[in-house]
C-alpha cells in the first residue's frame, strides 16, 4: 500500500467517524489526486476552519475555479456547513476530505468523471 493509499484509507476513516458519511472511494480518490501534492504536506493537507483568508482561497480556487461554480454567499455557508459537520473541536479538517463534502454537496461529482 502506497502513501496515497494510506492517506485515502484515513480520509474515508474521517468521513465516516468524523461526518457519519460512506465515502463513495472512487470519488474520494479522484479528489485526493487533484488535491496533488499537498496532501503530503503537512501544514497544505489540512484547512484552517479558524482562517478566513484560508475559507476564502477554498471558495475561490476549488468551488470557483475547479468546480466551476458562481461566486455567491451560498459558497460560503457550504463551507461553513462542512465545517461545521466536521467539528469545531476537530483540528485536523483535511483538504481532501472537505473537498470531498463539497463536490457532493454541489453535486458536481462529474467534475472528477
Amino acid at each position: 500500500m502506497g502513501k496515497r493509499d494510506e492517506l485515502i484509507a484515513k480520509y474515508a476513516d474521517d468521513l465516516k467517524t468524523k461526518l457519519k458519511v460512506t465515502p463513495d472511494m472512487a470519488l474520494l480518490t479522484k479528489v485526493t489526486i487533484g488535491c496533488g501534492p499537498s496532501i503530503y504536506d503537512r501544514d497544505s493537507a489540512t484547512i484552517a476552519a479558524s482562517s478566513a483568508t484560508e475559507l476564502e482561497t477554498v471558495k475561490n480556487n476549488f468551488l470557483v475555479k475547479k468546480l466551476g461554480l458562481k461566486d455567491g454567499p451560498e459558497l460560503t455557508a457550504a463551507i461553513n456547513a462542512v465545517m461545521d459537520a466536521y467539528g469545531k473541536s476537530e483540528r485536523q479538517k483535511f483538504r481532501a476530505v472537505v473537498y470531498y463534502m463539497l463536490t457532493k454537496h454541489f453535486g458536481k461529482e462529474k467534475v472528477y468523471a
